[in-house]
């Protein structure tokens, strides 16, 4: 009866957690339902551009200010390191209350500076990036009978010379009537409202609506200066405004001012929404996104299939050819098959600099711990392109509490290549705390000196510099020592066989090492680039990200090839009697990274070739090194991990002499 009991409760459990989707919504992302007559506010993000890739202020342009000055938003760690600074803005409407030629205010004349600066900014293709009820303002162009979807507006426009702005708005809201959640939905039932009496109504019955659309069209309209002389901020224009986005006929003059208006019009929607970031997502390209990612799936899944057959099947046969060998007592042994077995007593001998290679290992495992673990998140759903800055802090997060895995692993192996010695280890933690933070730390500031030179809000406020310090020095570090004194205390890895004490002399190699390294790398690149252009595409060219699902699986696939690409490398050179294979191992998948940077200088000089002024190729290349230094430290790991287990389990599997 007692586990009849319980079973029944299970199975509620489990039913209410699996229909609770229709009921709720993940944290941060529930609708805000809007009343008739409620007002709603715009806010602004920073000016950006893919000409330049160094973000602005919006008020660094002569537009119109909020009556009550302008305000920051709340914005979290994330964002700021992403460059976004979304203040308020002078528009507002009313919802579901359609209005038209709404005067916003008239600039003063232009000075010298202002009209340069707005001149530039048209040049360098700037585009004014608005949000309403946390959606960005989309438009719409047609091109070659195609439509395109665009976030944002440009500045202004360049034709024959003559520099224009749009300086009139036309908005779109797309509503839906809001659908309060049931809680007999939630629960499974069909009819809720005959199972479950309903209470008397309160303020959330009321009939509400929400946001599921926020489109805008820019036009420049020419306004008559002298009728606008008595008007105030969202007074109505004497004349009828007609926005036509074909056309341009605000031109920027100097010491001329510009007039701002806009108008708004509601339209009620099918979009539920859940679906509402649908429009973002549905960017061009998205099928041969879709094929491009299923094709390199395929095509990398069978090549490390192929490659691991034929890996274990040599290595099967190399162990019962031993075996039949040693039963039957044979002095001599064919080298060409078993030159591994003759490196026994150097096998294991400490590679230079064993210090350095903990610490690059240590580093690596907390660099992979927090993409898996991001990425995982990022595709549940917690980490969607709805909550701006999300990724980046999560990825700070993870990467802070990881430490302790950085630590223990850098100082077990340190102990395990020192035979079980524990001298040394809290010196292999703290640099192990600060060998990639400082890598970072120091291309970042470079960068940041670039930003803040060019006046951008890229720029890593002072205030912020100080937060990330004490987040590293305050939580990383002690963490990470904390890792590695779990290390000290856990037992070293014990080798099967013993190291001679004179190293045995290394045959002169048919290849050089390197080419053999570099060549083998070229399997775990073609697992990534189809993924890598959409990435790219991503950060530089403004897209939004959101197959996160994808780019899991092609991370573990990313992680699979790597092992099988080094354990192969490293089968191989023992074969050839080269006993020095601990940096070779390391490096046979973490050179995968130099193949990632020649592809981004690619990317810069074909794909993002308007990418104007030696700063914003500079910025783009420290990002990118930043980027393939993380990389490099991450495969190499797995590269490594999975040869060190590799050949304690070959030299521990076979009897030996």
């Amino acid at each position: 009866m007692e586990l009849s009991h319980r079973f029944r409760i299970w199975a509620f459990t489990i039913l209410v957690v699996f229909q609770s989707v229709y009921g709720f919504y993940l944290p941060g992302s529930y609708p805000h339902k809007y009343a008739v007559g409620d007002e709603l506010f715009v806010k602004v993000n920073s000016l950006t551009s893919i000409d330049t890739e160094i973000p602005f202020s919006y008020y660094s342009l002569p537009f119109c200010e909020p009556p009550n000055g302008i305000k920051d938003s709340a914005e979290n760690l994330g964002e700021l390191l992403m460059g976004d600074r979304i203040e308020n803005s002078p528009y507002k409407f009313k919802m579901h209350t359609n209005e038209s030629e709404i005067f916003m205010c008239k600039s003063g004349p232009l000075n010298a500076d202002q009209f340069k600066l707005l001149k530039k900014r048209i040049d360098e293709m700037y585009q004014v990036n608005l949000i309403l009820d946390n959606l960005p303002a989309i438009r719409y162009t047609q091109k070659e009978g195609f439509l395109l979807r665009w976030t944002g507006y440009p500045v202004g426009i360049k034709v024959k010379d003559v520099y224009y702005v749009f300086n009139h708005l036309k908005f779109k809201v797309l509503v839906h009537k809001y659908e309060e959640p049931n809680v007999a939905r939630v629960m499974g039932t069909g009819d809720g409202a005959e199972v479950i009496p309903t209470v008397a109504k309160t303020d959330s019955d009321v009939p509400g609506w929400i946001i599921v659309g926020f489109e805008v069209i820019p036009c420049s309209f020419m306004h008559n200066v002298d009728a606008v002389k008595n008007l105030k901020i969202y007074d109505k224009f004497p004349t009828a405004i007609k926005c036509d986005p074909t056309t341009v006929a605000m031109s920027v003059d100097e010491k001329k001012p510009i007039v701002f208006s806009y108008e708004v019009e509601f339209e009620e929607s099918d979009i539920k929404w859940p679906s509402r970031w649908d429009a973002y997502l549905k960017m061009e390209g998205s099928k041969v996104h879709w094929f491009s990612i299923l094709n390199s799936l395929m095509v990398i899944t069978f090549l490390a299939g192929i490659v691991l057959v034929i890996f274990l099947r040599t290595v099967r046969r190399d162990l019962t050819r031993y075996e039949e060998l040693d039963k039957e007592a044979q002095a001599q042994m064919n080298e060409e098959l078993s030159g591994w077995k003759l490196v026994v007593g150097d096998v294991f001998r400490a590679p230079d600099h064993p210090a350095l290679l903990c610490i690059m290992v240590g580093d690596g495992v907390q660099i992979l711990g927090m993409a898996v673990v991001t990425i995982l998140f990022a595709a549940l759903g917690f980490m969607s392109p709805a909550s701006r800055g999300t990724l980046i802090t999560g990825m700070l997060f993870f990467y802070m509490i990881l430490g302790i895995a950085a630590g223990y692993v850098a100082v077990r192996l340190w102990r395990t290549i020192g035979c079980g010695d524990k001298t040394g280890w809290v010196s292999v933690s703290w640099k192990v705390s600060c060998f990639f933070p400082g890598i970072a730390f120091l291309i970042l500031t470079t960068l940041n000196f670039l930003l803040w030179g060019s006046h951008s809000t890229g720029a890593i406020p002072f205030s912020l510099f100080v937060v990330l310090i004490l987040l590293w020095f305050c939580i990383s570090v002690p963490l990470t020592l904390i890792g590695g004194y779990l290390g000290a205390k856990a037992p070293h890895i014990e080798f099967p066989v013993r190291t001679n004490q004179i190293p045995r002399e290394i045959p002169a190699q048919k290849y050089p090492s390197w080419l053999l390294v570099l060549g083998a790398s070229t399997l775990p690149f073609g697992t990534l680039f189809i993924e890598l252009f959409f990435i790219m595409s991503s950060i530089w060219m403004g897209r939004v990200y959101y197959v996160f699902g994808f780019l899991f699986i092609v991370l573990i696939l990313l992680v699979v090839v790597c092992a099988e690409v080094s354990l192969v490398l490293t089968y191989m050179h023992l074969c050839v009697e080269d006993w020095k294979w601990w940096w070779k191992s390391f490096f046979a998948s973490g050179s995968v990274a130099i193949y990632i940077f020649l592809y981004s200088v690619n990317y810069l000089v074909f794909d993002l070739k308007s990418l104007s002024g030696p700063v914003s190729a500079t910025l783009y290349l420290g990002y990118s090194l930043f980027m393939v230094i993380a990389i490099m430290l991450a495969t190499g790991t797995v590269g490594f991990l999975s040869s060190f287990w590799f050949v304690h389990y070959l030299f521990s599997s076979v009897k030996l002499d």
